[in-house]
């Protein structure tokens, strides 16, 4: 039983208004469906708020995502999440982040790192190659976001 308004947000689906990243993360690892609403009157002394039930199944097996890369982006996306992706990575410092993670990656993995690599110019390579260029945050679902993680990816960028 959790508080009706952070229930909704477990449950919440893409394109509504409680869809955030707490519901993408949660219903990621777990199936999350909503059973029942109590109301504050079933309680002594009622509280303040209204409360529900809520039925959480984690998946067996667990989605093959690499968590420390998937919070990254899904960090990112989220942080506006009505504006479209690519207004979402055009921020300097999501840029400058991604730049340094893909520096570290080619260090930790023996990769030569590229010289003049412009990095916003493969932002946008990559989320107009995926499709989700103009695509809008709050819309997206989970499978939305293993493709363009696995995109991103594809081309050595990473978020952890």
């Amino acid at each position: 039983m959790f508080q009706r308004e952070f229930a909704l947000w477990l449950v919440a689906k893409p394109g509504t208004k409680l869809y955030c990243r707490l519901s993408i993360n949660t219903q990621l690892l777990a199936r999350v469906d909503h059973l029942v609403k109590v109301g504050k009157n079933n309680f002594r002394p009622p509280p303040k708020v209204e409360s529900s039930v809520v039925r959480i199944e984690p998946k067996n097996p667990p989605p093959s995502v690499n968590f420390q890369e998937w919070e990254g982006l899904v960090r990112i996306a989220f942080v506006r999440k009505t504006k479209t992706l690519s207004a979402a990575f055009k921020s300097s410092a999501v840029e400058q982040l991604l730049d340094h993670n893909c520096q570290i990656h080619c260090s930790l993995h023996n990769i030569e790192i590229p010289e003049n690599v412009n990095i916003a110019e493969k932002i946008q390579t990559v989320l107009e190659n995926t499709g989700y260029s103009e695509k809008r945050t709050h819309s997206m679902n989970i499978d939305d976001f293993i493709r363009l993680l696995h995109g991103f990816n594809l081309e050595g960028i990473h978020f952890s």
